[in-house]
């Protein structure tokens, strides 16, 4: 493990002889995970400059826009964490200082290293949890084991949202081309408008993984990556009960080469899958950002608190988890590489360094 800068920003590095991993000491966020044969990071590199959260607080730059995700957007890269709430904070926490999917995405770690793994820790001060995420490299492969825990330090069991917000971009997106998999049962379409004129999805509509109903009467086919000139929308996923572990596999067919993540279903039973092709107008998007965010967690939708508790459950699935008083709930997960020719049927973990995929 080693403490670098990248894109100017400090953070803590650890690699074997297949992959690099990077992680952001302010915020936390796994910036890159490098396959380095294929000399490419999946994970999204937004275009504006990054900036730290504390620096952020320093001087607000106006480049960044003035609502509750600016400081988030300032310093965002490829995979961040969403705790305690995934999506907006309500009028009155963003008034308190709170952004968008909580404290845990602006807020500075601790790195140790620990029996060869690297181990990042922060406290969350205003929603009283500690936090330990343990990420640890398989010798001579290419895959990255993640456990995390989370303490709640308080006297009150409490409900939380808690989502991987694993966002990948170019070059390994590319329209028309990247291709996704995922064992979803039942799936949703964000509830409201999501992404104004550049919306293609019907509000609200429920349906079959990977065609989901459009505005104009047809149907998108989710498993390929749109080829529109501009375009926006958040679908919600129920990974499939009857499986006890879950996954996305995305493909690059131009490089012949398959990322993903597994995880237990028991510990996320939803995926929210966000895209953002170049819709955004306003600071910091300015029209020049493409995504694919694969966002796993206990939460379907991205709301604040209060709906996201008031809605209760989807599709017969509870819709946020909880920590106990003063206990402490783990989950873990991987993230992974494996070169092919096609997009596999689906992947299996074993819990520690293997993963076996099935065409």
């Amino acid at each position: 493990m080693k403490e670098i800068s990248y894109r100017q920003r400090h953070a803590m590095q650890i690699e074997n002889d297949v992959v690099r991993v990077t992680v952001t000491i302010e915020g936390g966020h796994i910036a890159e995970v490098f396959h380095k044969a294929s000399e490419v990071n999946p994970l999204w590199t937004p275009p504006w400059p990054s900036m730290e959260p504390s620096v952020f607080d320093r001087v607000m730059p106006d480049g960044y826009g003035s609502g509750a995700e600016s400081k988030l957007l300032a310093g965002i890269l490829g995979h961040n964490l969403c705790m305690d709430i995934f999506g907006g904070p309500s009028a009155e926490e963003a008034a308190a200082g709170m952004t968008v999917h909580g404290e845990a995405s602006v807020t500075r770690y601790s790195f140790t290293l620990e029996d060869g793994a690297m181990i990042a820790r922060a406290t969350f001060p205003e929603a009283g949890l500690q936090f330990e995420r343990k990420l640890r490299l398989v010798e001579n492969t290419a895959v990255v084991l993640v456990d995390e825990s989370v303490e709640n330090l308080t006297a009150l069991d409490r409900p939380i949202a808690w989502t991987q917000h694993a966002t990948m971009g170019p070059p390994f997106i590319e329209k028309g081309q990247t291709q996704f998999r995922i064992p979803a049962t039942r799936s949703k379409v964000f509830e409201g408008d999501f992404a104004g004129d550049h919306g293609f999805l019907k509000e609200g509509a429920e349906f079959e993984w990977p065609l989901a109903p459009r505005k104009d009467g047809g149907t998108e086919d989710l498993s390929v990556y749109t080829n529109a000139p501009a375009s926006g929308a958040f679908t919600t996923h129920l990974m499939d009960p009857g499986r006890e572990q879950a996954f996305f596999l995305a493909f690059s067919p131009s490089r012949k080469l398959v990322f993903g993540y597994a995880w237990n279903r028991a510990d996320f039973p939803w995926l929210g899958i966000w895209e953002e092709n170049y819709c955004r107008t306003g600071p910091p998007w300015n029209g020049q950002t493409l995504t694919l965010g694969m966002e796993f967690g206990v939460s379907p939708m991205p709301e604040p608190r209060r709906q996201m508790i008031d809605r209760g459950t989807l599709f017969g699935e509870r819709g946020f988890g909880w920590i106990p008083a003063r206990s402490r709930v783990s989950a873990a997960y991987c993230a992974f590489f494996e070169s092919a020719e096609s997009l596999p049927e689906s992947v299996a973990w074993d819990g520690a360094g293997k993963v076996s995929f099935t065409s």
